[in-house]
């Protein structure tokens, strides 16, 4: 499902892989393509991630990982059917099955391009969960990189405050309360703490 190469998925030479900037911005209009809300929620979890890394002080370097890693977040699910992202979050036993494969498989993408070694952490662990119940690898708390600690509390939160989502369409303040209640079971209390007051 997975083994299809960045090139192939972008269309680039390999003379062009050597540019974060241009891979992103390539596959970003694959994403678009295929989904347009999946695109504008790649941007918000960026949006979020980076103002999060900002509060707590990261460095610029790292923040400008955390961003593009942010941005490429879902791109496994390049090769997730519309169909089966429509039906999120009422997708059965097999369908979740496939779903979950897109943390890794995102990963895998980038995994042979040198410019994107430093996001794959990012993008392959932004499901695991401070508790050790996510995906893939059931990582736990700080064994989980610091940059999908910060996408994973950005992306449940841009998830359950979209509208379009009805299984979701929570408040501004009713998604804060989920985060509270996450805070150091689902996801790093100190990621929650920097996002929460972002917010004001």
């Amino acid at each position: 499902m997975y083994m299809v190469s960045l090139k192939q998925a972008a269309g680039l030479g390999m003379e062009e892989l050597d540019s974060l900037d241009t891979i992103t911005a390539e596959l970003l209009k694959f994403i678009q393509l295929k989904n347009q809300r999946l695109y504008t929620h790649s941007i918000q979890v960026a949006n979020y991630s980076v103002s999060i890394a900002t509060k707590m002080g990261l460095p610029k370097s790292e923040i400008e990982q955390i961003k593009y890693a942010a941005l490429l977040h879902d791109v496994g699910l390049l090769f997730v059917s519309n169909t089966l992202l429509a039906k999120i979050p009422y997708l059965n036993r097999a369908e979740r099955g496939l779903y979950k494969r897109h943390a890794a498989g995102g990963g895998n993408m980038l995994e042979n391009i040198p410019c994107c070694q430093d996001i794959i952490p990012s993008i392959r662990y932004h499901h695991e969960r401070w508790d050790g119940s996510g995906f893939p690898k059931h990582l736990r708390g700080a064994n989980i990189p610091l940059g999908a600690r910060v996408i994973a509390v950005a992306d449940y939160y841009d998830m359950i405050i979209n509208p379009s989502t009805e299984f979701w369409a929570k408040t501004k303040q009713q998604a804060v309360r989920e985060l509270f209640s996450a805070s150091g079971l689902l996801f790093d209390p100190e990621v929650v703490k920097a996002f929460i007051e972002t917010l004001g």
